[in-house]
């Protein structure tokens, strides 16, 4: 949340916060293929530890810039490729570390219990950063870096203390273009998965870069003429709340009533909200309607994304689970960058609430294409 709004402070450009959306994305397109593999291959808790030890290193260093009072739009795009690429290895190592601490059947649960502690950090998140942003004049930026830093020794020392026993059929070999086609064949022989790959790819590109946009909806169309930053900067803070409860609200839903057999009807349903709740974010130039349809978006977009992974995994045999893993996670976000330079230059062409009603509508045209032309999606059993 500090990232974007202080590269929207600086630049005041659509484009160059849709340029750090790109930087924290590209990783994951050149990456989170690869990755699928390799992977497979390690310790997955020591790699959580190290790519976690990664990202801590970089929130410090954005600390030790803005308290230096040199930290310029360059450094922000830098630090977000960095922190994209440790984030590409350690999503996978993290998603597939949950099949070593949990069986099959309660696969659903894990996942869903996952997100739920992902979303409460996403809704306490926004609201420790405020104040640092709304009363610490001049450094504000610079203690939230440094207290997010701060919060990864504790990830840190709780994945030291986890115990996994590791797997005496690993294979370690090294990675192999042999291992990445086999899984692709695999995605491809598929229908189920192939077409719930392609919806994410719709999404990916067109729907959740608009939640990118959100410093530039605080400012330019919920703001007024001579506002200070302070206002700015609550109100930013409070839309990304609101998101997190939304996204937050999903994800207990869905840890409470897990055993939902046909999971692919409340998928449409949470695609359909996400959509219309962007369309509503377009429309409104009401500060209260705009943080409901915030809310309202993360709902959709957790119960879609927390659904889609949690079938994913199930309809995938455990050989090949990893990659095909990957290949979801590098459509999700290896093809966001291209979204977040498109709708960061559509922003500024049109406007970002012309673009959300735009983006919004074809997402919301798409998944019904989609469903209704895929009628296995609303009838498959998990």
């Amino acid at each position: 949340m500090v990232l974007p709004y202080l590269a929207y402070k600086i630049s005041g450009e659509p484009f160059l916060l849709g340029l750090v959306g790109f930087s924290s994305s590209l990783p994951a397109l050149l990456f989170i293929l690869p990755a699928g593999v390799i992977i497979e291959k390690l310790d997955k808790r020591k790699a959580v530890i190290g790519f976690q030890s990664i990202l801590m290193v970089s929130a410090f260093t954005l600390a030790w810039l803005a308290f230096s009072g040199v930290i310029s739009i360059w450094h922000i795009v830098l630090i977000s490729f960095v922190i994209g690429g440790a984030s590409s290895f350690e999503i996978i190592a993290r998603q597939a570390m949950l099949l070593d601490l949990t069986d099959r059947n309660a696969l659903p649960s894990a996942i869903a219990v996952n997100a739920t502690i992902f979303n409460l950090a996403r809704v306490l998140g926004p609201m420790l950063a405020a104040p640092f942003l709304v009363f610490v004049a001049g450094n504000g930026a610079g203690w939230a870096f440094l207290v997010n830093g701060i919060s990864f020794l504790f990830v840190i020392g709780s994945l030291l203390l986890v115990k996994i026993a590791p797997r005496t059929n690993q294979n370690r070999a090294a990675f192999t273009m042999s291992d990445f086609l086999e899984g692709q064949r695999f995605i491809l022989s598929s229908k189920f998965i192939l077409t719930i790959i392609l919806m994410v790819m719709m999404v990916s590109l067109l729907g959740f870069p608009i939640i990118q946009q959100i410093p530039a909806i605080a400012r330019d169309v919920l703001g007024s003429p001579g506002e200070t930053e302070s206002a700015i900067a609550a109100r930013n803070s409070f839309m990304v709340t609101f998101q997190g409860i939304g996204a937050l609200i999903a994800a207990v839903t869905l840890a409470l009533f897990n055993k939902i057999k046909r999971k692919t009807r409340l998928q449409f349903i949470g695609q359909l909200v996400f959509a219309l709740g962007i369309i509503g974010i377009g429309l409104s130039r009401s500060e209260t309607f705009t943080f409901l349809f915030i809310a309202v978006c993360g709902w959709g977009m957790v119960t879609q994304l927390a659904l889609t992974n949690t079938l994913i995994q199930l309809e995938s045999p455990e050989s090949y689970r990893g990659r095909v893993l990957s290949s979801y996670l590098w459509v999700l976000q290896g093809l966001g960058p291209f979204g977040s330079l498109f709708v960061g230059w559509l922003s500024q062409t049109i406007g970002v609430a012309n673009t959300a009603v735009i983006c919004g509508s074809v997402c919301c045209i798409g998944y019904l294409v989609f469903h209704f032309t895929q009628p296995q999606l609303r009838y498959h059993m998990s």
